[in-house]
C-alpha cells in the first residue's frame, strides 16, 4: 500500500493511471488511429488526490461535471491542468464556468450556446464548446439527436464568442462491450460529416467518448478524447 491521501491509496492510483494509459494506446494502435487525450473525470476526487496526479503521473486534462464542484475545487487545483466541464450546463450557471473551463464538452441548446456567447462576450474570452449527441436516443440523457447534430453545431458556430471544437457523446450502458463500437462509428460519422461543412478551420478538432467502461471501444472508433474516473481513481478506502 502506498501513501494514502484522503481515503485514496496513491500506489493504486499509479498502477490505474499505467493501465489505462497502455490500453489506450494498444486499442488506438490496433485500429491504426491516434491515441486520445486522457481527460481524468474528477466528479468527488478531492483536490488533494487531482493534484497528486497532476504532479506524480503526468496528468494535464480533468474534467468535473457539477458546476458547484467546479467552483469550490478551482482556485486549490494545480495551475498546469487544463479543466474542461463535462456535466449538465444551465444557463443560469454559465458564468461560473466560462473563464475557468477550457472547453465545454455538453453543449446541446441554442439558448445554451447564446447564454455561453453572451458571458463570453462579457467576460472578454471565446469559449471552446463541443456539440453533445444523444447518440443513444435515450430520453434521460441531454444531447441533440444523432441527425439534426451537424445542422445544430453549423448553427452555433456563427455566434462570435464560442468556438465548435467538435462533438461528444455519451453511450448508453452496453452489457456486451462490443456493442460500444456501433455507438462510437457512428459519433465518429457525424463528426466527420460536421469536419467537411464547417468553414472554420478547426486545427485540433475534439471527438470526446468513451467512460470507464469503454474507453478503449472509443479510442479504436476515432476518440480524440475520453474521460475516464472510476478506472483511474478507482475506490475511496474511506469516507
Amino acid at each position: 500500500m502506498g501513501e494514502i491521501i484522503c481515503g485514496y491509496d496513491t500506489d493504486v492510483i499509479r498502477d490505474n493511471f499505467a493501465r489505462v494509459r497502455e490500453n489506450l494506446e494498444r486499442a488506438a494502435e490496433k485500429a491504426g488511429r491516434k491515441t486520445p487525450l486522457l481527460i481524468a473525470a474528477t466528479k468527488t476526487v478531492p483536490v488533494e488526490v487531482i493534484n497528486f496526479a497532476a504532479s506524480e503521473l503526468g496528468l494535464t486534462d480533468i474534467g468535473e461535471n457539477r458546476v458547484q464542484e467546479l467552483t469550490e475545487k478551482y482556485d486549490r487545483l494545480d495551475k498546469s491542468l487544463n479543466v474542461h466541464f463535462i456535466g449538465t450546463l444551465q444557463t443560469n450557471k454559465v458564468h461560473s464556468v466560462v473563464g475557468k473551463a477550457s472547453v465545454i464538452h455538453s453543449v446541446d441548446s441554442v439558448k445554451l450556446a447564446r447564454e455561453i456567447d453572451r458571458v463570453s462576450k462579457k467576460t472578454g474570452v471565446v469559449t471552446d464548446v463541443l456539440c453533445e449527441i444523444n447518440i443513444g436516443r435515450e430520453e434521460a440523457k441531454g444531447g441533440v439527436m444523432p441527425e439534426d447534430a451537424v445542422p445544430f453545431a453549423l448553427e452555433i458556430e456563427e455566434l462570435e464568442s464560442i468556438f465548435v471544437r467538435g462533438m461528444m457523446t455519451m453511450a448508453p450502458k452496453c452489457v456486451e462491450k462490443t456493442d460500444y463500437l456501433k455507438y462510437f462509428e457512428e459519433t465518429y460519422a457525424i463528426f466527420v460529416d460536421f469536419l467537411r461543412k464547417t468553414r472554420h478551420n478547426i486545427i485540433e478538432p475534439v471527438l470526446s467518448m468513451g467512460m470507464s467502461d469503454s474507453y478503449e471501444y472509443a479510442a479504436a472508433s476515432g476518440a480524440t478524447a475520453v474521460r475516464v474516473g472510476r478506472a483511474l481513481f478507482g475506490e475511496r478506502l474511506v469516507p
